[in-house]
């Protein structure tokens, strides 16, 4: 190995090293650290701490109110995932569709996901009000019964499921707007040649396999921001009525920091990672495999 090898080698490590400090400080360390407390009974603010093993998992997996947050989470990724992508989708392929007024639709649809959450979460308190809110104002006009939409079980989850497809549709139209402007025409142009003429035929032919890999991106971005719900169950419902709007990250939260049970409340962040990573590799493992990238 001669010098200048030596030279270009010490050149990389020292451009990435500050990189490579960041990456270990606010994410290995952190992360280490929550994996160590979830093995202890550590409260917040206290000055000593036992191990306990593996007691807090088998508590979390015992606690009835544990599951509940953990089957919230599963339906409300479900409806999230599915009803963003597919609005999404169907948004971007309407406004390329047509050059009238493009632009305005563009930016009226991203404003929700533009705008700060929690004064969104306050603006959608005041529609969903069971008396004086405009939801309920316009069913009682209609001659239909009025529902708490916010403190019923039945509507709770489903409500808050709704306003977070409203707040991630401009994200997924966008990503595939840009998507759909870089399907080359001749592909169009072949399909027509071929007889896929009509625009279902354009779409399930040329358009969709041509957005795999947005779609891909698409579906794990949106998976990932619907497990980190936490700002609209904060101010809207707390995970209330009950537990019928409690997920995950509320749980990790109202465990770490309002019952101080820090200990546990890592058990709980160290689940939520797993099930949050391993989602995340099957996605991308499985999506991949479905993906034209050419």
């Amino acid at each position: 190995m001669d010098v200048q090898e030596i030279f270009n080698g010490a050149t990389g490590v020292g451009l990435a090293a500050p990189a490579l400090v960041l990456l270990v400080i606010l994410f290995f360390l952190p992360t280490g650290a929550v994996l160590a407390i979830a093995f202890t009974d550590w409260q917040f603010g206290a000055r000593s701490l036992h191990f306990v093993g593996l007691a807090n998992f088998v508590t979390a997996f015992s606690d009835p109110a544990f599951r509940a947050s953990l089957g919230n989470t599963i339906v409300y990724v479900l409806i999230v995932l599915p009803g963003t992508v597919l609005s999404g989708l169907s948004l971007a392929v309407m406004i390329e569709s047509t050059a009238r007024l493009r632009a305005f639709y563009r930016a009226i649809h991203f404003l929700p996901f533009m705008a700060t959450l929690s004064a969104m979460a306050v603006v959608w308190e005041t529609l969903l009000h069971p008396t004086i809110g405009l939801v309920n104002q316009s069913l009682a006009a209609l001659g239909l019964p009025s529902v708490n939409w916010l403190a019923d079980a039945r509507t709770t989850l489903p409500v808050l499921a709704a306003i977070a497809i409203w707040q991630n549709l401009g994200y997924a139209m966008v990503l595939f707007m840009a998507g759909l402007k870089a399907i080359p025409k001749d592909l169009y142009d072949a399909a027509d040649i071929d007889g896929a003429d009509g625009w279902l035929d354009r779409l399930r032919t040329v358009t969709l396999p041509m957005l795999g890999p947005v779609t891909m991106f698409v579906v794990i971005a949106v998976a990932l921001r619907a497990f980190a719900a936490f700002d609209t169950i904060e101010i809207l419902t707390k995970g209330g009525p009950g537990h019928a709007s409690d997920v995950l990250l509320y749980t990790l939260y109202r465990e770490s920091f309002e019952y101080l049970r820090t200990g546990y409340g890592a058990a709980v962040a160290v689940i939520f990672l797993t099930i949050v990573v391993t989602l995340t590799l099957v996605q991308a493992r499985v999506m991949d495999t479905r993906v034209h990238y050419q």
